[in-house]
């Protein structure tokens, strides 16, 4: 099924709102009594709701109605919210994310999927009953606690349409006249937009009204059902409770409010009232006396509650807080964006090859006009990638859910710690780390943290802690994936290794070796399997995912404290800077943030093939003449680029320093991705190929062999294919 935009539109906007959602509902099992927060629930469901009535999407509408209809009596104060009904919340988001899910797909919701629904339609309206009939309208308040008003007040927002649909807004304001009688009203002019774009077929005003009537509440609800589905419509009868105001007063516009006209428009006050005060702070300002607040001055003379006034007073920070922050964002297809970096990659190589041509003729003038436009390039470059540059707090925060779930199954009582959010990098990267991360935090709470028994005999708290921690250094982003758990057995994972046949018993390997085994495929020590792990699935797929993105992960950890999971990412995997390296005809590169400093080779430092005196500190050396059999002999000056790969330095031993190059990094077909130490390849200016170096790889893979003993022996075996096929 294709969707036209319209319908994608709904879609993405949908897959937001529940997101948002999930969110609000983590914090509000944290913070219950958050209006806020409870109203920005009420709002993504209704706002779904009203989305998904537009393009008849019927079961959508109307399994969100009932959501909806717990959620408007919960932030009237009608219902409590608390643990067990976020849990309920959650599980009906998972339910309309499903049915997005499979609107998306093109596909029918199944039976299975129906059950589900209608279980939790159940659920919700029996709730609905129950808090309905257990709770008094006044329970646990004082008289102190109701508006001091024998007055209805209605608020009114219509939806854009209805005009469009054939009502007329005004005609339901006449209506509520036959049956009572309209003592205030205030006009919301709000969302009115400029002349220049207002469509007379649209609603845009919003009414607050005080109306005085001797009707029951569902007669005048009953005046506005032919529009309910697409309008916002709240009634309080006299003497409501202030919890109905303060819920009132934030939902209001967030617009550019006084208090006085704050408290007039949620009907806390009238107009009489408000010219009263204005003219009594007027004659303290004529007399020379301290002008009293507005809201002090109300609380005073008892015409207003004085919650009332703090909520007006927090709205009316809000407002000025929020449109000092405003920011103006533009959703943009990521197929678009894609192809504008592929573009700018382009324009980067044949830049290249243009400054080439200059140099080679040597023409000045075209030599300067080219650097021109290879900085405007620069630049170029940096802002099409910084697009695609997103925080990755959005990503940690989803797995909030996912400890509060696996804690609940596992019995545990586990909290999430989120540091490093504003960390940005590639969104391309963050997307395909969910998967590798969600098998790393679920590894964590199930083997890392111990139960509340076991922590307390070890002098821990009984509360576990996974922590998620991002920042930058050196060109890389680096995550970790931190539990204060028993950390890993060495003896454990080695006994366990050597039944399974994956290493000789009498071999000796170090503690980093060790602990690299958990990754291989089918290992595990558990002793049982759950539903979370003991299979031996997971791990292997989690390095392979990471190895893909041209990334790394190590492990540190020590018994009894707990274990850090280290996840080593390129900042993106579209352009960076390199440095070009040459050897024989052979160039390569390697990112420009991982080189240390470069440095020839002498004579008597090239009869040492192994390492190098740096200032005291042993250097290994890598060749890669070498370690890539690549034919013909060595210049008569050598150099070493030393690079800094994974925590660890080694120099790498080449012919030519080329010096600095943009690099458009272009990953290697399937044939050649067994390569070793080699992550993709770039195209130059001349038109060669040059071939990208996977430093924390390569270094981890030659000094391993190196330490064995075994490069020697084993650099052969490794050429097929080898790096000439490449080039």
């Amino acid at each position: 099924m294709k969707h036209d935009e319209a319908m994608t539109a709904f879609i993405t906007e949908a897959r937001d709102l529940l997101e948002k959602m999930e969110e609000a509902l983590l914090h509000i099992e944290q913070q219950p009594h958050d209006t806020e927060t409870i109203n920005a629930i009420f709002r993504a469901a209704h706002t779904i709701k009203g989305s998904a009535g537009i393009f008849g999407l019927d079961e959508i509408v109307a399994f969100t109605h009932v959501a909806e209809s717990l959620l408007d009596e919960v932030r009237q104060g009608h219902i409590r919210f608390d643990a067990e009904l976020s849990s309920l919340m959650l599980a009906v988001g998972d339910h309309i994310r499903d049915l997005v899910d499979r609107l998306d797909a093109g596909s029918q919701p199944d039976q299975a999927c129906r059950d589900q629904g209608q279980t939790l339609i159940q659920q919700l309206q029996a709730r609905l009953q129950q808090d309905a009939a257990g709770l008094p309208d006044n329970e646990g308040q004082d008289p102190n606690s109701l508006v001091d008003s024998d007055h209805w007040h209605i608020s009114l927002r219509f939806g854009r349409e209805t005009i469009r649909e054939g009502f007329d807004p005004l005609s339901f304001i006449r209506f509520l006249t036959t049956f009572g009688e309209i003592v205030h009203i205030v006009t919301l002019t709000d969302n009115v937009p400029a002349l220049s774009q207002l469509d007379p077929d649209e609603t845009h005003l919003g009414f607050e009204i005080s109306f005085k009537s001797d009707a029951d509440k569902g007669t005048i609800d009953g005046a506005f059902d032919f529009v309910r589905d697409d309008s916002l419509i709240r009634i309080m009868p006299p003497r409501s409770k202030i919890s109905e105001y303060t819920a009132l007063i934030a939902e209001l516009p967030e617009s550019d409010l006084r208090l006085g006209e704050i408290l007039l428009r949620c009907g806390t006050l009238t107009q009489t009232e408000l010219d009263a005060a204005l003219d009594a702070q007027t004659v303290q300002g004529h007399q020379g006396l301290p002008i009293a607040p507005l809201g002090h001055m109300l609380v005073e003379t008892g015409q207003v509650h004085p919650a009332v006034i703090d909520a007006a007073l927090a709205k009316q920070t809000q407002s000025r807080g929020g449109r000092n922050t405003e920011t103006h964002q533009l959703r943009v297809d990521a197929a678009k964006l894609d192809r504008l970096i592929d573009l700018v990659g382009e324009l980067v190589i044949a830049g290249a090859g243009a400054a080439l041509v200059a140099r080679k003729h040597k023409a000045k003038d075209l030599i300067q006009a080219t650097s021109a436009v290879a900085r405007l390039m620069e630049e170029v470059r940096d802002c099409a990638l910084n697009l695609r540059m997103v925080q990755i707090g959005g990503t940690f925060n989803r797995f909030q859910r996912v400890v509060r779930d696996v804690s609940q199954e596992l019995g545990k009582d586990i909290v999430l710690k989120i540091s490093g959010a504003e960390t940005e990098l590639d969104k391309t990267v963050v997307d395909k780390l969910a998967d590798p991360l969600t098998h790393l935090v679920r590894n964590a709470m199930d083997h890392g943290i111990e139960n509340a028994e076991r922590r307390l005999l070890a002098g821990k708290s009984a509360q576990g802690t996974v922590s998620l921690h991002a920042y930058h250094e050196a060109g890389h982003v680096v995550i970790e994936v931190a539990d204060d758990g028993g950390g890993l057995s060495k003896d454990r994972i080695l006994r366990k290794a050597v039944e399974r046949g994956l290493v000789a018993p009498d071999i000796n390997l170090s503690d980093s070796e060790i602990y690299q085994l958990i990754f291989q495929p089918g290992f595990s020590t558990a002793d049982q399997v759950s539903n979370l792990s003991g299979r031996g699935v997971g791990m292997d797929v989690v390095k392979r995912s990471i190895a893909a993105l041209r990334g790394t992960i190590d492990i540190k950890t020590q018994e009894g404290l707990g274990t850090i999971m280290s996840i080593r990412m390129p900042l993106t995997l579209a352009i960076i800077d390199g440095f070009l390296l040459g050897v024989g005809k052979s160039a390569y590169v390697v990112p420009l943030g991982m080189v240390v400093e470069c440095m020839e080779l002498s004579s008597r430092q090239t009869a040492n093939r192994d390492w190098l005196d740096l200032r005291g500190e042993v250097l290994p050396l890598i060749r890669l003449r070498e370690l890539y059999d690549i034919e013909g002999e060595p210049g008569r000056r050598q150099n070493v680029v030393v690079v800094n790969g994974g925590g660890k330095r080694v120099g790498l031993v080449v012919d030519q320093l080329m010096g600095e190059a943009q690099t458009v990094i272009k990953p290697l077909g399937k044939v050649f991705q067994q390569v070793r130490g080699i992550g993709g390849f770039t195209i130059l200016g001349s038109g060669s190929v040059a071939l990208l170096l996977d430093v924390p790889n390569l270094v981890a893979q030659v000094t391993h062999e190196s330490e064995a003993g075994l490069l020697s022996q084993n650099h052969q075996v490794a050429r097929r294919p080898t790096v000439h096929d490449l080039i």
